[in-house]
């Protein structure tokens, strides 16, 4: 039908804000998405993109057209996949967004046995710390960790996260092991994004504000800084675990360890879980779960 010619391609440029990587999203030619792009345009009498050598941004026409155009490609694929259902397959792409260390390690080696066991699926993945807005984003899926905000999304535990107060034996026996939250201001307490601890005390939470002499983004980094006796961290289990297993690191305070914190599935309220995406979170559920 004219009126579905176009649309595909325009919305693949919105979400990417490229006509080639809309291109290879399509398997099409660059000419032919900006051909059908254009005569769409023309067909609307409306200007769709903002065109310039360097980049292509969505005009507000066309971010009011893409907001209709979006739900009605999500309702063909969904036809689609709900046809693909009865034979328990996945295809199509799926785009999804991780945090970025926790998506390296964790994620996406999951996300390529996914990929064996349903060879017919596209897998796009962002790997960010930012929490990307997934309906403008084109997003089907979102891994997020620790506490939710409130949004009109829907969410599906994966599994859990445990913080650990830690730190190197060659460091406490320099410094001396604290015993109780008030020796941390003796410490020298090591940060990442946040300036503060969470703890559990007398069955409530604590925040506990601290400081030292590094503060980084980086979980890794601060692990390496914790082996190398610099000061205590508090981290996840998947940073610190192996090496408290080892002896390389030293749990602290275990009384006062928070309540373990949820890692989650995050994905728009308004669409139907396609069977892609049940299948993929079924399968991070069961794996990260295990």
């Amino acid at each position: 039908m004219v009126q579905w010619e176009g649309v595909r391609e325009f919305v693949a440029v919105a979400e990417t804000n490229s006509f080639t990587a809309a291109s290879q999203r399509l398997k099409l030619s660059v000419a032919q998405v900006s051909r059908q792009v254009a005569a769409l345009e023309a067909r609307l009498n409306s200007e769709l993109l903002h065109r310039t050598t360097r980049k292509v941004s969505v005009t507000e026409a066309g971010r009011l057209y893409y907001q209709h155009c979006r739900p009605l490609l999500d309702g063909l694929e969904e036809a689609e996949q709900a046809l693909n259902s009865l034979n328990h397959k996945a295809s199509g792409l799926l785009r999804l967004t991780a945090p970025f260390t926790y998506g390296e390690n964790h994620i996406s080696p999951l996300l390529n046995d996914f990929l064996q066991q349903h060879p017919q699926v596209q897998l796009e993945c962002q790997m960010t710390n930012q929490k990307l807005d997934l309906i403008d984003g084109g997003y089907d899926l979102a891994i997020r960790l620790g506490k939710l905000e409130d949004s009109s999304m829907k969410a599906r535990r994966l599994t859990t996260r445990q913080q650990y107060l830690c730190a190197s034996p060659e460091y406490l026996s320099k410094r001396g092991e604290p015993h109780s939250l008030s020796e941390l201001q003796h410490h020298n307490c090591l940060l990442g994004t946040l300036d503060y601890w969470r703890f559990r005390e007398y069955n409530r939470e604590k925040i506990l504000r601290v400081s030292g002499n590094l503060r980084t983004n980086s979980g890794l980094a601060l692990v390496d800084a914790a082996l190398k006796g610099i000061g205590l961290v508090q981290l996840p289990n998947y940073y610190v675990k192996e090496h408290i297993d080892s002896g390389a690191l030293v749990e602290l305070l275990p009384q006062f360890q928070p309540e373990a914190e949820g890692i989650w599935a995050l994905y728009p309220h308004s669409r139907h879980l396609s069977t892609k995406v049940r299948l993929l979170v079924d399968f991070l559920a069961e794996r990260l779960g295990s």
